[in-house]
């Protein structure tokens, strides 16, 4: 009996391996890097074999299929059209435009660790999305920390740089420790690590309601090891100086990532992607957390603009500016949350993950522009360095234009949709709903805010187009970045003339709920 139990488990683990395939071959290609840094560090090589490795991930996750029915286990199986699959793919797509932004990066320095640390962070991020249970979910998240920390002290040669990489280092140990006392709570309740198990248990108890104490406060804490990750108020401290003492490439990945491991941790951890549930754990109808998700989407949007309005140095700009928008998508969660039981256009949680591609494009083209305009002897720092940008590097200007007006949210942009879609997800939530009315006010709060944006956005344009060269920019070779701008730049605009077959992929990704409610319909 023994035997064969043993030969089921490695049965079970190799299958598993099966499962996670091309991010076993990030994870390859990383200790490839690694072993090759030993021998001889090279800017090309180490660049080359970083985008054959998520090239060869890509190919693995096209051409390799997997089965699996398996309600617990430890990793969701992978649907081609599900949330899981996208994820990846969208990992995938970032992982190359970071390898091109972080060129100019590792001219100098440790090419091959940086790439290294880089795989290893996309394959954390893919993780997320599968996984379902507290374990590798964990797992998947500190594949994205620990790498970026080596990410951040790697270059750090002066005494800002080693600040902002201690500055993170010290808050991300403690929200992944204040993360893991929630899951304590939650396995203590329920008796199960696995995710599934416990939004059906705790799901069930809510409809009974039987709404464990307990159960709100390992939410809490949960929430608030993720609030560090998504830089929401008031877990955002470390967002401006570590942005302002980080190189350009890997502030890039940290306004960007963390929010898309973050916001999809969270919303596995609030039962969001379940499929079949009648209901979730922690709706409006029987707990408070919609409404702490209400209050904490309108500080973080509103301090976060407001204090964006005061800065000149555009790294912490864009920290600030990365804290508000991670408010605006605390509003798709809200929506989500709070309405379980009734149908409706949107699930709330579908419109975050259109805002998150928008939102990546434009943040990683605006740092790939960046990036290109800067030299080791010139680092485009300040809100004055663009100044004249629009005479002496016309291209450049008008990519950041493109991203800049889709950050503020204008027509024919990723942006304008993104926003478009939070805001009427928020205003079609059903009459019966109790939270109906702070919903409006929610959205009137949002305006309000995407206007005070505009200032602050509008202020760049100005500078580049209004503004004679104060510090003129010297134009350069980088071919790398400029190719990742201008692809994102292509992807902004496209997503914003043609955005159908993004939001019906994103659909079935992330199913509308069609529950419909007890008491009335709409």
């Amino acid at each position: 009996m023994t035997t064969l139990q043993n030969t089921r488990h490695i049965e079970h683990l190799l299958s598993t391996v099966g499962w996670v395939l091309p991010e076993v071959a990030l994870v390859g290609g990383a200790c490839l890097l690694l072993i090759a840094a030993s021998l001889k560090s090279n800017r090309g090589g180490s660049a080359f074999l970083a985008i054959l490795s998520i090239l060869g991930a890509g190919a693995i996750a096209w051409f390799v299929p997997e089965e699996t029915n398996r309600f617990d286990a430890a990793l969701t199986p992978i649907d081609p059209t599900g949330a899981a699959s996208f994820l990846r793919w969208l990992s995938l797509a970032s992982g190359l435009l970071y390898v091109l932004v972080g060129w100019g990066d590792t001219k100098t320095g440790f090419p091959a660790e940086t790439y290294a640390s880089l795989l290893v962070v996309v394959a954390g991020m893919s993780l997320v999305g599968r996984a379902n249970d507290f374990v590798t979910l964990f797992l998947a998240l500190e594949m994205i920390s620990i790498p970026t920390y080596v990410l951040l002290y790697l270059p750090a040669t002066n005494r800002s740089g080693q600040e902002s990489a201690l500055k993170y280092f010290l808050l991300s140990v403690l929200s992944s420790g204040i993360l893991l006392f929630g899951f304590s709570y939650l396995f203590g309740l329920t008796g199960s690590t696995n995710l599934s198990v416990v939004s059906t248990i705790l799901t069930a108890a809510s409809a009974d309601g039987v709404v464990s104490p307990m159960a709100l406060v390992a939410i809490v804490l949960a929430i608030g090891g993720l609030g560090f990750r998504i830089a929401a108020v008031p877990f955002h401290f470390y967002a401006p100086d570590v942005y302002e003492g980080g190189p350009t490439s890997t502030v890039a990945q940290l306004a960007y990532v963390p929010k898309v491991a973050g916001f999809v941790a969270l919303a596995r951890l609030l039962g969001l992607t379940a499929t079949g549930a009648d209901g979730l754990p922690f709706d409006s109808e029987h707990t408070l957390i919609p409404l702490m998700l209400w209050v904490m989407a309108v500080v973080t949007m509103s301090f976060g603009n407001l204090l964006a309005l005061i800065q000149d140095n555009l790294k912490r700009l864009f920290a600030y500016s990365g804290i508000a928008h991670g408010g605006y998508m605390l509003i798709g969660l809200t929506v989500a949350c709070a309405t379980p039981h009734y149908a409706a256009e949107h699930s709330g949680y579908d419109v975050v993950l259109f805002y998150l591609v928008g939102y990546g494009l434009s943040t990683i083209g605006f740092f790939a522009v960046l990036a290109s305009l800067s030299n080791d002897g010139r680092r485009v720092e300040t809100a004055d360095d663009l100044a004249g940008l629009g005479q002496t590097n016309p291209l450049s200007a008008a990519l950041l234009a493109i991203f800049l007006l889709s950050f503020i949210g204008i027509p024919v942009t990723a942006g304008f949709l993104g926003k478009f879609n939070l805001f009427l997800a928020a205003f079609e939530v059903p009459t019966e709903l109790k939270m109906k009315f702070m919903f409006r006010i929610l959205i009137g709060i949002a305006v309000l805010n995407a206007a005070i944006a505009a200032v602050y956005y509008l202020r760049l344009l100005g500078l580049m187009y209004l503004r004679t060269p104060l510090k003129p920019v010297e134009s350069r070779k980088a071919t790398p970045q400029w190719l990742a701008a201008f692809a994102c730049g292509v992807g902004t605009i496209a997503l914003g003339v043609f955005p159908q077959p993004l939001m019906d992929r994103i659909s079935k990704a992330a199913p509308v709920p069609v529950v419909e409610s007890t008491s009335s319909n709409r």
